[in-house]
């Protein structure tokens, strides 16, 4: 039996299932590649698109359906002509062999595909550079044959937690406009590592034709989108990363496809089944797009090969994996409430999805060993962050995705009064342990029209007229108290990693709405104040000092236990929870978490059983610096006081003092 349901009794009755689609994932890996290893089959990037090449053009396609495949560009007129005709090789691949002369750089380019009975204008599927006109908004390929600039590959090696930072390259600059790679690494990753976080999480790299998409409708796989700069800009932003010592992964689509058939792969060879389900599987039900049929062994290596595409050719360090829900089930997840293991295991699973997912982390950690992947996943498929070996899907990490959720329910339907701290510390902690996950507060969903941050739930319209020194109200004092109460502790649970989406560090004041025909085509919502965090005046600013000192915390040390797996796991041990206060206390190695949410109450002298010792403090949220109110005195170092009750148990009575909705985090001194 393999280690997942050996060690887990739950899923014992399911031995069989997860022990079927392991070798299904074995027996399709050695079909595909006929013993080649992955990483060496994964290479279609290289074969296919058009690669200059000793004097010589060359451009391959896969079009199992097509009669005749022309190139129509600048270079001809955008004319068919048999300079420009490509072979059948066989197998459903065409290929076209150009002399030097007949393209260059910058020029653009489409396909012509002819099948029986019909034809269309087509991108080529493996296109790296693909461009939109500004007036007629039409997409084409683009010859990109740019010197590359020298750069030294750099691979940063995570140690201990992850801390991500979420970001989108066209809306981080504070102009209303599409923002670029370089005004990125310019101005902003400087403030990111300021911050402290050690990965970035960059969205909608991979080409897409309606920009409000948040990059979610991929057209071109292979190309890195044209609309924030060049391929070597966006190298640069990578590597410049590198040098700050922080990871880099992308958000990659591999759930789903757009429609579009110009731009895209929707009917690319005249069937609309080559890259996808046919019949009733091919339309997502939600997300008008298109289905991958990853039980197909060219749409297999489509996949593999941009995963790797990616970590090569750009040197990013692995990836988040969007939709992972709607792969693993052919219902999509809709309508679902996986409330027991049977719901993962009742023939709802896609098994190809499950077979392409596994043999995707095999590869990645092939290219590179110390690459990162994260799974979205809200279903709680049990085994997506374990190792392939004992049974699971080989991801890093999963998002802890019902964290945010609980954030929400509890701020809109429950009363301050009715915070139930110890409730509140499990549903952090909520998780199975022996796979980790990303944990936080909210990401770009919530900050997305038709939704609402954590900082504008609480705090609402008074964030307008109240959020300088000097002028706060009740709402913002609160506000602005459990902002930081609630990102605190979801980052003080982590058993893997912590996210933050770009700007709710510092509680940003407007919603993301992309430019659209209901708001007349405006950047006003699609982009950063970062003046107002740079503005001392404001609260913005305190609430990045503390975002900073919360990472900083982070980066100092959350002790992690390690299973049989060599993961990481929370070493959280509550060690008071009194419901009637509104107190929790809880120790993480040598630093002592203590959380007030009571929004009436201060505690004077408020006893917490602790480990003997001497404890001193290094954070409080209360801090003047922090927009707080400073009563407390943190220069205080605190004592443990005997008790004979619970002197073997090496223990004592930790006095302190507690101001109202509030959190204070003590480090125990030798």
């Amino acid at each position: 039996m393999l280690n997942l349901p050996a060690t887990d009794p739950y899923l014992r009755p399911y031995a069989n299932a997860i022990q079927g689609r392991y070798d299904y994932a074995l027996r399709k890996e050695q079909e595909i590649t006929n013993g080649t290893p992955l990483k060496d089959w994964a290479d279609g990037y290289l074969y296919f698109g058009l690669h200059h090449v000793k004097k010589t053009w060359i451009l391959r396609e896969w079009a199992p359906n097509a009669t005749a495949i022309y190139i129509k560009g600048d270079f001809n007129k955008w004319e068919k002509s048999e300079d420009y005709r490509l072979q059948p090789l066989g197998n459903g691949v065409w290929e076209a062999q150009m002399p030097e002369s007949a393209m260059k750089h910058g020029q653009l380019y489409k396909l012509l595909v002819e099948w029986q009975g019909g034809w269309g204008e087509r991108i080529p599927s493996y296109a790296r550079r693909v461009v939109q006109d500004e007036q007629t908004k039409i997409f084409s390929a683009q010859v990109w044959d740019a010197p590359q600039p020298k750069i030294t590959k750099n691979e940063p090696k995570i140690k201990g937690g992850l801390y991500i930072y979420e970001c989108h390259i066209g809306m981080a600059t504070e102009e209303e406009k599409v923002g670029t790679y370089e005004e990125f690494r310019t101005k902003v990753l400087p403030r990111i590592a300021k911050l402290g976080y050690n990965c970035i999480q960059i969205m909608a790299i991979q080409e897409h034709p309606y920009y409000g998409s948040f990059g979610y409708h991929v057209s071109n796989f292979f190309a890195a989108s044209s609309r924030f700069g060049t391929p070597e800009e966006l190298k640069a932003l990578i590597a410049d990363a590198h040098k700050r010592g922080m990871a880099v992964i992308m958000d990659i689509v591999h759930s789903h496809a757009v429609k579009n058939e110009i731009e895209g792969l929707g009917n690319f060879d005249g069937t609309p089944y080559q890259y996808f389900h046919e019949g009733l599987r091919r339309e997502h039900p939600a997300w008008d797009s298109l289905c991958f049929n990853y039980g197909k062994s060219e749409v297999l290596h489509f996949l593999l090969s941009n995963c790797k595409f990616w970590l090569e050719e750009y040197d990013f360090d692995g990836f988040r994996f969007d939709g992972v829900t709607s792969m693993m089930y052919k219902s999509h997840g809709l309508g679902e409430d996986f409330n027991g293991y049977s719901s993962y295991f009742n023939g709802n699973e896609d098994g190809d999805a499950i077979c392409y997912l596994t043999l995707a982390n095999k590869l990645i950690h092939q290219v590179k060993p110390h690459a990162i992947t994260i799974a979205e996943d809200m279903s709680g498929m049990p085994g997506l962050a374990c190792p392939i070996v004992d049974g699971g899907m080989g991801f890093d990490y999963r998002l802890a995705m019902g964290i945010p959720d609980f954030w929400i329910k509890y701020i809109k339907e429950v009363k301050d009064e009715d915070w139930k701290a110890g409730h509140i510390l499990y549903e952090m902690t909520n998780r199975r342990q022996d796979e980790k996950t990303i944990s936080y507060a909210e990401s770009h969903d919530q900050a997305l029209v038709g939704d609402k941050t954590i900082i504008f739930r609480l705090v609402d319209s008074d964030m307008y007229w109240h959020f300088e020194h000097g002028h706060s109200t009740f709402m913002v004092d609160r506000g602005i108290a459990l902002h930081k109460m609630i990102r605190l502790v979801t980052a003080a649970t982590i058993n893997g990693g912590y996210l933050n989406f770009m700007g709710n560090e510092f509680g940003h004041p407007e919603w993301i709405d992309f430019p659209r025909e209901g708001n007349g085509w405006s950047y006003k919502y699609a982009r950063r104040q970062w003046s107002l965090v740079d503005n001392e005046h404001y609260y913005f600013a305190d609430l990045n000092r503390f975002d900073e000192a919360v990472i900083k915390l982070l980066n100092k040390g959350l002790s992690m236990k390690k299973d049989r797996y060599g993961h990481h796991l929370p070493w959280v041990c509550k060690l008071w929870d009194n419901e009637g206060d509104q107190v929790v206390a809880f120790q993480r190695d040598k630093l002592l978490f203590v959380f007030n949410w009571n929004g009436q109450q201060s505690f004077p002298d408020y006893g917490i059983l602790a480990p003997e010792g001497k404890y001193r403090t290094i954070l409080n949220t209360d801090s003047k610096e922090f927009a707080g109110f400073g009563t407390s005195d943190d220069s205080i170092e605190h004592f443990t006081q005997p008790d004979n009750l619970y002197k073997k148990d090496h223990k004592g009575w930790l006095k302190i003092y507690l101001p109202a909705r509030s959190a204070v985090v003590f480090e125990q001194v030798d």
